[in-house]
């Protein structure tokens, strides 16, 4: 006879993280971190307050590009507006035209 052992399968839901779900949490985090480096460098070689501005603006566009993202769904899909016909061709199949009236 077997044994049974009970399986921790996890939660059975998706990571989420203030409103981020998945990859696209990884994606806020990377707009955060590169915002923040080249919002130093900007302030680095030029002034504090050009650096701030970058440094707010960057964050600001990454986290709104990923939010837009997101609506779209987790993998990239094309939605096509339109009616497809899609031409049946049963005479390659082998079925008579006579059987499908």
């Amino acid at each position: 006879m077997m044994r049974k052992y009970a399986i921790y399968k996890g939660l059975q839901k998706p990571l989420i993280y203030r409103g981020f779900k998945g990859k696209f949490i990884a994606w806020g985090i990377s707009s955060l971190v590169i915002g923040l480096v080249s919002g130093g460098l900007t302030g680095a070689l030029t002034s504090m307050y050009l650096g701030g501005a970058v440094t707010i603006i960057t964050i600001a566009g990454g986290l709104f590009y990923t939010f837009q993202k997101q609506k779209g769904g987790l993998h990239s899909k094309s939605r096509h507006k339109g009616v497809f016909v899609h031409p049946v061709n049963f005479q390659s199949h082998g079925i008579p035209s006579e059987k499908l009236l």
